[in-house]
């Protein structure tokens, strides 16, 4: 494979399973004069297991602004690029948006080289609709948290988050008083040996009474709106009884008003009564 140069390579790489790689994204890596990353010790344990030696620059949420510059000059003269997170597909709860932009505003073209995340492997066995909202990694102090769930209790999407395993049980409080009535998966150490999925209802679920380590994917199933019993014997005799008084128009807007029911099946009902009468 021979690489453009010029470009920033965005290279996904396992999120356990070290052997779930692209062979696109192994042969990136290979043509690479530089390799971004943000440990250098755990992007290390990944290229040894590929057998690739480069040149590794740390690139982190801490250093991201300092190494800019010094990124853009190696492009621009003529190096081949790629930037790895420690685990998935970069960008994604990882840093490198400043430096993306950077490279869109010096025209420099930036290629992804897709792969694993996380986000889409929690997502494909969790069972609930694909109509999903990515948040991230949520806040940690309670004031900040009861905000951020407050806005995204009501929308009808799956929702997904990254959170740390020792603070779980703070977090499990908070989904129990924002999404009662869902559905939630819990993905612990996902592709790896012990991999886990934990399901059950939001309200249901039980604390952990023994602390669990690393980070969780958590899938909130979308917002089920309980269908109202539609009592066919109650509306009727509303509908007799109004029909006596109203016209067919007042006496759906009557029922309406008084139950939460499907307009058009009243409205059949109410149709048919006044048939009757009319026979």
């Amino acid at each position: 494979m021979k690489l453009n140069l010029n470009n920033l390579y965005i290279v996904s790489t396992p999120i356990g399973n070290l052997d779930d790689i692209t062979l696109r994204a192994i042969e990136v890596l290979k043509e690479s004069d530089i390799i971004l990353c943000e440990d250098t010790r755990r992007s290390l344990k990944l290229l040894n297991h590929l057998k690739i030696k480069k040149k590794l620059i740390s690139f982190h949420l801490f250093n991201e602004k300092k190494q800019i510059s010094r990124i853009i000059k190696y492009i621009n003269d003529g190096k081949i690029l790629s930037l790895i997170s420690d685990a998935g597909t970069p960008l994604l709860s990882d840093p490198g948006r400043l430096l993306i932009n950077e490279c869109i505003k010096f025209k420099i073209k930036v290629v992804p080289v897709p792969g694993t995340s996380s986000i889409t492997s929690a997502m494909s066995v969790s069972g609930f609709r694909d109509q999903f909202l990515f948040y991230g990694f949520l806040p940690k102090k309670d004031n900040e948290l009861q905000k951020v769930l407050q806005s995204l209790k009501n929308l009808p999407y799956t929702q997904l988050f990254f959170v740390p395993a020792l603070k779980i049980n703070f977090y499990l409080k908070a989904f129990k008083n924002f999404f009662s009535g869902r559905k939630i998966m819990i993905g612990r150490e996902i592709t790896k040996m012990h991999e886990t999925f934990i399901r059950e209802d939001v309200d249901k679920i039980n604390l952990f009474n023994t602390p669990i380590k690393g980070e969780l994917t958590i899938v909130i199933s979308d917002k089920v709106h309980k269908s109202e019993k539609f009592d066919k014997l109650k509306i009727s005799k509303m509908a007799k009884m109004f029909l006596k008084k109203y016209s067919l128009r007042d006496t759906v807007n009557l029922i309406m008003e008084k139950e939460k029911a499907n307009k058009k099946k009243v409205y059949q009902i109410c149709l048919n009564i006044k048939n009757e009468k009319n026979i």
